[in-house]
């Protein structure tokens, strides 16, 4: 598979990105950056468990809307764009349960100039499958923030 990212994108530059954010707060890792995909980890925990002390399927679609967003941020050529989020839907397959650690794995569907597709698929830490996702965003123009 041909590399999809720009030469000197690296992990380290992605996990500097996620810092101060929701995904730090989550306990949210970048982990692997591979030719054609992202991959990161959440933990089940106090911070993403519902109270069945299972993970929240809010938590499962913040850990894809973040692998999603990053990854079409990323492979993006015009650096005066931006990617925003417009749509994402999640099926939520299986439980995953406190202490687990989940693992998301982003890859495009689709990458234009005007929109990209991501399809992202989040597994236990035994392989199978706990939610598949998909997101769309739209690439637009950075704005200038107004004057205050």
């Amino acid at each position: 598979m041909n590399r999809i990212w720009p030469e000197k994108l690296d992990l380290d530059t992605l996990i500097a990105l996620g810092r101060n954010t929701m995904a730090e707060h989550l306990g949210m890792q970048f982990t692997e950056l591979g030719a054609d995909f992202l991959r990161g980890t959440l933990p089940v925990d106090h911070r993403t468990c519902q109270p069945l002390r299972l993970l929240h399927g809010g938590a499962s679609v913040a850990l894809a809307e973040t692998l999603g967003s990053v990854a079409a941020n990323a492979v993006l050529a015009d650096r005066g764009s931006v990617c925003v989020g417009q749509e994402i839907n999640a099926n939520h397959l299986r439980s995953a349960h406190e202490g687990e650690l989940v693992t998301g794995t982003a890859r495009p569907f689709h990458i234009g100039a005007t929109s990209q597709v991501w399809g992202i698929e989040i597994v236990n830490g035994r392989g199978q499958l706990v939610c598949v996702a998909r997101i769309t965003l739209a690439v637009v123009k950075m704005r200038r923030p107004a004057a205050p």
